[in-house]
């Protein structure tokens, strides 16, 4: 057997729910008369409880109510063309204008001569407020961090310009060899820090990262680029910054080693930079065509620029291969797919 309620049962057990509401909430007639008007409603806004019901929204305070998107908004959900959901609109009262959101939803109670509308009201005032200072703190946080990139970019450029002139002006040729190379690492640093600065997503595009750290590493160290070229050759791939930032001090190590060594006395040749991947696993390989790695300089211990490769590519969880390429000396950098991944 199926029981049903009789309408002004249900209504009375409605009124007494909506009056004894936590949240601000209005129960109104076709006319958009207030029957009910929640305590909490009342006291959110002011509002003696026997001066709201028999009222309209639109009459209460002292005509803030009055707008149009509230008019609207009750118009459109008692004829049934829609049931609002978080509908933002400022209210100006007396003192601070504040923020609302609006919920409207008819409700049957089994009378479709007597149609009823739930009309709650959540003020979000305090929370707005709050976005818009963590928005503007994070605008503030954005500028700072710009003025620091631009900070950073120009003491590297001024190091790196110290350095060179101390190269100038040094007689000794292994201490000009060490500070020319501390000015290129200084100036792939640079490069690293730019492009970074330039990634907004949080991502770096390694095809662009490369060559714009080949060109900077070319127009320090080669003097004859008809002699010596740098190749670029990678795919779509993007890493975060903090990979990036890794790959690229090892471009700059390996490409510098293969400037110094590769190439002695007016030979030329390429190096061919390459990165490549599949999925979670990848490759990057420094490449040149030169005279290859001399065995008295194999067998001698690791220096500066080697020691810094196996780091960073323990660091990637990557391995280190070096290989000969005949001509030339190929070095990559390996990272597996892990085991159980297609």
């Amino acid at each position: 057997m199926t029981h049903t309620t009789h309408p002004d049962v249900a209504l009375n057990l409605a009124l007494a729910v909506i009056t004894a509401s936590d949240a601000p909430a209005l129960l109104l007639d076709q006319n958009f008369t207030i029957i009910a008007a929640s305590t909490s409603f009342c006291r959110a806004f002011a509002l003696d409880p026997r001066q709201a019901v028999g009222r309209t929204p639109l009459e209460l305070g002292d005509g803030e109510w009055d707008v149009p998107q509230l008019r609207t908004l009750l118009g459109v959900t008692f004829h049934g063309d829609a049931q609002i959901e978080s509908y933002e609109m400022d209210l100006d009262g007396p003192h601070a204008p504040r923020r609302l959101v609006l919920h409207a939803k008819m409700l049957d109670y089994g009378d479709l001569a007597r149609p009823r509308l739930l009309l709650t009201i959540s003020d979000v005032t305090e929370a707005r407020i709050s976005e818009k200072l963590k928005d503007d703190l994070l605008r503030e946080k954005a500028i700072l961090l710009q003025e620091l990139q631009h900070r950073v970019a120009n003491s590297l450029q001024i190091i790196a310009s110290v350095l060179m002139q101390s190269a100038r002006r040094v007689q000794s040729e292994e201490t000009r060899s060490h500070l020319r190379d501390a000015h290129n690492r200084v100036m792939s640093i640079a490069t690293v820090q730019q492009q970074l600065a330039a990634s907004r997503l949080g991502e770096v595009e390694l095809g662009a990262y490369f060559t714009q750290l080949c060109e900077s590493l070319g127009a320090s160290m080669i003097c004859d680029s008809d002699l010596v070229s740098l190749r670029v050759s990678a795919d779509d791939s993007k890493v975060n910054a903090d990979i990036s930032v890794s790959l690229g001090l090892i471009v700059t190590e390996l490409v510098i080693n293969a400037l110094k060594h590769a190439f002695p006395g007016e030979r030329g040749g390429t190096i061919l930079v390459d990165y490549h991947a599949l999925g979670e696993a990848w490759k990057l390989t420094v490449h040149d065509d030169g005279v290859g790695t001399p065995h008295k300089l194999a067998a001698a211990k690791p220096g500066l620029g080697t020691s810094i490769v196996e780091a960073l590519a323990k660091q990637l969880r990557a391995t280190v291969e070096t290989a000969g390429a005949s001509p030339g000396t190929r070095v990559s950098i390996v990272h597996e797919e892990p085991v159980g991944v297609s």
